[in-house]
C-alpha cells in the first residue's frame, strides 16, 4: 500500500488558489482585443495562474478566464464564442461534428496529467480506502434511492448514511468518472449533490460526516487539511494518488490527462493568442507542482511549443 501523500509542498501557493471562482457573462464573438476562455473547472486554476503570470510579464493583453465545464465549454468554443477551451477530457465526436458544422478548426494541446480523487469527510474513522467495484455498487443508476447506508457498500462499515457529491453532468470530471467507475460515460445515479464548481464540493464535503465525492486532485490539494482522501483499489491493492502512481500508471482507473483546445481562427486573427499559449507551456513546468497537478514529460511540451512555431501567425490589427 502506497503512504498516503501530504500536501506536496502546496502551501506557498494554496492562497493563491483558493479561487473565487466566477463566471463571466457569454459572449456571441470573443472580443476582437482580447481571449475569452472558458470549459473545464479542474483546468481553471492553472489557466488562471497561467493568465495571471502572462500579464504580469507582458501587460496589456485582456483575457477573460471562466468555466462552465468541459463539454458546456466546448459548446461554446464550437459555436465560436471562445477562444480556448479548457478540457478535463478528450473532445468527442457529437463536439468534432459540431466544430467541423461550424467550421471551427483547432488544436489539442496536453497540459498535464490529473487523477480524480475519491474524498470523505476527515472524521471518518472507517474508510481508509474503496474498491472500483464498490464505487460502481454506489454510484451506478440502480443504486438510485436503494444503496443508501454506508454498511451497503462495504460488510463492517457503519450503518449511517452515506451522503453523495460530485461533479455536475456538464463535466468532463463526471465524464470520465462515470465511464471507468459505473462503466459507461455520462450515466450515473442522480440523487447526489452536483456542481461544476470544486469550491463548492469541497465545503459541502467538510460540512457532512457522512460524505463522499469526488474531483481532481488539484481540489483536493487546495483542501488537503479539510478532508479525507481514500486509496483506490482496481484489484491490485490500495494505491493514492502520487507523482509516482500517477505517473508509473498504478493509480488506475482515475488518472487522466488535461487538455486545452486552441482555436484557429483565433490562432491566426489575434497575436496574443500564440503570446499567451506560449508562455502557458514554456512556464507550466516551472510552477505545476505547487498546484497538485502532475507534468507531462519535458519533451511533449517542447513538441507542442515546435507545432505553434510553426502554425500561420496573426496579422497585427488583429482582423480575421
Amino acid at each position: 500500500m502506497h503512504v498516503k501523500p501530504g500536501p506536496l509542498l502546496l502551501i506557498s501557493l494554496t492562497l493563491g488558489l483558493q479561487l473565487a471562482f466566477t463566471s463571466s457573462a457569454n459572449a456571441a464573438e470573443p472580443a476582437t482585443e482580447g481571449l475569452v476562455i472558458d470549459g473545464s473547472s479542474t483546468v481553471y486554476p492553472l489557466t488562471l495562474e497561467a493568465m495571471r503570470r502572462f500579464q504580469r510579464a507582458q501587460p496589456g493583453h485582456p483575457i477573460d478566464v471562466s468555466f462552465s465545464g468541459t463539454s458546456a465549454g466546448f459548446r461554446r468554443f464550437c459555436a465560436g464564442e471562445t477562444d480556448i477551451n479548457d478540457a478535463s477530457r478528450e473532445m468527442n465526436s457529437e463536439e468534432q461534428a459540431l466544430c467541423t458544422e461550424n467550421g471551427i478548426g483547432y488544436r489539442e494541446i496536453p497540459l498535464a496529467m490529473d487523477a480524480i480523487t475519491v474524498v470523505v469527510h476527515p472524521s471518518n474513522d472507517w474508510a481508509t480506502d474503496i474498491t472500483v467495484e464498490e464505487l460502481k455498487k454506489l454510484w451506478a443508476p440502480a443504486a438510485e434511492g436503494k444503496v443508501m447506508q454506508w454498511s451497503q457498500v462495504r460488510a463492517g462499515w457503519p450503518d449511517r448514511p452515506v451522503k453523495l457529491f460530485g461533479r455536475g453532468q456538464d463535466s468532463g470530471t463526471y465524464d470520465v468518472f462515470t465511464e471507468e467507475v459505473v462503466g459507461e460515460a455520462h450515466r450515473s445515479r442522480q440523487d447526489y449533490t452536483a456542481s461544476e464548481n470544486e469550491e463548492e464540493l469541497a465545503a459541502g464535503i467538510a460540512a457532512e460526516p457522512d460524505a463522499l465525492g469526488f474531483f481532481g486532485i488539484g481540489a483536493y490539494h487546495r483542501h488537503w487539511d479539510e478532508l479525507k482522501l481514500l486509496a483506490i483499489d482496481s484489484g491490485k491493492g490500495p494505491v493514492y494518488p502520487t507523482l509516482d502512481t500517477v505517473s508509473e500508471a498504478q493509480y488506475q482507473p482515475l488518472t487522466r490527462p488535461l487538455f486545452i483546445y486552441l482555436s484557429e481562427r483565433s490562432l491566426q486573427g489575434k497575436p496574443a493568442t500564440r503570446a499567451f499559449v506560449e508562455h502557458y507551456l514554456q512556464g507550466l513546468p516551472t510552477w505545476i507542482h505547487f498546484t497538485g497537478f502532475m507534468p507531462l514529460r519535458a519533451e511533449r511540451y517542447a513538441q507542442n511549443l515546435e507545432a505553434l512555431s510553426e502554425a500561420p501567425a496573426a496579422n497585427a490589427t488583429g482582423a480575421k
